[in-house]
C-alpha cells in the first residue's frame, strides 16, 4: 500500500500573491517536528495584490564542529562537510529537503529560499583536522546540500574549504550540479596532482525543459556535460552521477546519459533510485500532477514496485537501488552500458599518505 495519502488529498494552500518564478514549488508543508499548522487564507479584502516572487533569505551558522559522520554500509565514506543548509537549485525530488524540519522550516519552499551558511567552516574544519585524534580517511564534500550553489558566489564558504583541504593535502570526495566549481579548477587541479580528489557531477535528464522544470535554478544539461569536461580536460576524475533515475519519467535517458557524459570525458558512472523521504513524497508528487500528469501514475506505480509497494524505502542495501525484477534490470542496463561505453569499473583509491599539518608562518622547511 502507499505510504502517502492520495492526491485528493492535497498540500496545504498556496499563497496565490507569490509566484514560482525559478522555483521548485510554493508549497509549504509543515516541519515534521512542528507542533503548529500554517496555512495561507484569504484576508477577505478585495484588493488586487500585484504576485511578487519569493526572495532569498540567507542566515548565518557558527557551528562548533563541521565534520558529520555517519555508518552507513551505502556510502563510500564516514565523514562529511556541508557548508550550507537548503538549496537554492530548488530540485524537486531533493532527498535532502526534509533536514530543514531540524531547523523548524518547510521542506517546501523554505528549503529553497531560506538558507544558512557557515561562514566560519574553513576555520573550524582546520581546528578539527588539526586534533591529535584525527585520523585521515576521504572527506565529502556536497553529501547533503550541493556546496555550488548560487550563494556561494558570495559567501565563498565552498572555496575557503577547498584550501584548507588542499593546505592539509587531505583526500576529498565532491559531489555537485553547480558550474561554479569552475572558478576553483586551480585548486581541484593541483590536488589531483596528488590524487586526492574526485568529482562527481549530478546529471538526471539531458531534456533541458524537464531539467527547468525538475531543478529550476541548476544549471542545464549542456552546461552540465560542459562542467564534465572542463574538469576532465584539468585532469580531475569524473564520475558521472545518475541521480535520481525517476522510473517512467527518465529512465529512458540512462543509456544516452552515459555515452554524453563519457564522451564529455567522465570514467565512472554511478546510477541511484529516485528517493522520497518524508515531505518529499507530497511534493515530488504535487510537481507530477502539476508539470507532468500523464505521467505520474506510471512513475509512482514503477516506483512502489521497486520499493515494496511503498513510496520511499530507507533500509541500508536497498534505499539507493531498490529491490526486485524492475529495479534488477535497471542495475543490468547501466552494467551493460559501462562496459559497451569503456567506463572504469572504479576510481583509483585517493591517497591518505600525503596528509599533514600545512607549515606555519615562520615555521622552518625542511631541504628535503
Amino acid at each position: 500500500m502507499p505510504d502517502r495519502k492520495p492526491l485528493s488529498t492535497p498540500l496545504p494552500p498556496q499563497d496565490p500573491t507569490r509566484v514560482a518564478r525559478g522555483r521548485g514549488t510554493l508549497a509549504q508543508p509543515a516541519p515534521r517536528f512542528d507542533q503548529k499548522r500554517r496555512e495561507w487564507e484569504h484576508d477577505g479584502w478585495e484588493i488586487a495584490e500585484e504576485p511578487q516572487a519569493v526572495q532569498r533569505e540567507v542566515t548565518l551558522e557558527a557551528p562548533r564542529s563541521v565534520i558529520a559522520w555517519n555508518q552507513s554500509p551505502d556510502l563510500g565514506f564516514d565523514r562529511a562537510v556541508n557548508p550550507y543548509r537548503g538549496c537554492e537549485h530548488g530540485c524537486i525530488y531533493c532527498y535532502a529537503r526534509p533536514t530543514h524540519a531540524y531547523l523548524g522550516l518547510s521542506p517546501g519552499l523554505d528549503f529553497e529560499t531560506r538558507l544558512v551558511a557557515r561562514p566560519d567552516a574553513a576555520q573550524v574544519l582546520a581546528a578539527e583536522l588539526g586534533r591529535k585524534s584525527y585520523r585521515v580517511a576521504p572527506l565529502a564534500l556536497g553529501s547533503n546540500t550541493d556546496p555550488w550553489q548560487p550563494i556561494e558566489a558570495q559567501h565563498r564558504i565552498t572555496r575557503g574549504l577547498l584550501e584548507v583541504l588542499r593546505d592539509w593535502r587531505h583526500p576529498l570526495t565532491i559531489t555537485t550540479r553547480g558550474a561554479l566549481i569552475e572558478r576553483d579548477l586551480h585548486i581541484l587541479s593541483e590536488m589531483a596532482a596528488l590524487g586526492l580528489v574526485e568529482v562527481g557531477i549530478s546529471l538526471t535528464t539531458l531534456d533541458a525543459g524537464l531539467a527547468r522544470a525538475m531543478e529550476p535554478r541548476a544549471p542545464a544539461p549542456a552546461r552540465r556535460l560542459a562542467m564534465i569536461s572542463a574538469l576532465a580536460e584539468a585532469g580531475i576524475p569524473v564520475r558521472l552521477m545518475m541521480a535520481p533515475v525517476i522510473p517512467g519519467l527518465t529512465d529512458h535517458e540512462i543509456e544516452p546519459i552515459m555515452q554524453a557524459a563519457r564522451e564529455a570525458g567522465a570514467q565512472v558512472a554511478w546510477w541511484s533510485l529516485l528517493r522520497l523521504p518524508h515531505e518529499v513524497s507530497p511534493l515530488f508528487q504535487d510537481w507530477l500532477e502539476e508539470h507532468r500528469p500523464g505521467h505520474a501514475a506510471k512513475v509512482m506505480a514503477r516506483l512502489r514496485e521497486m520499493r515494496d509497494g511503498r513510496d520511499n524505502d530507507g533500509g541500508f542495501h536497498s534505499r539507493f537501488r531498490g529491490s526486485g525484477t524492475m529495479a534488477g534490470l535497471l542495475d543490468q542496463r547501466v552494467r551493460l552500458a559501462r562496459k559497451r561505453l569503456g567506463y572504469a569499473e572504479v576510481l583509483p583509491p585517493l591517497d591518505c599518505d600525503l596528509f599533514r599539518a600545512p607549515p606555519k608562518a615562520g615555521d622552518q622547511l625542511s631541504l628535503f
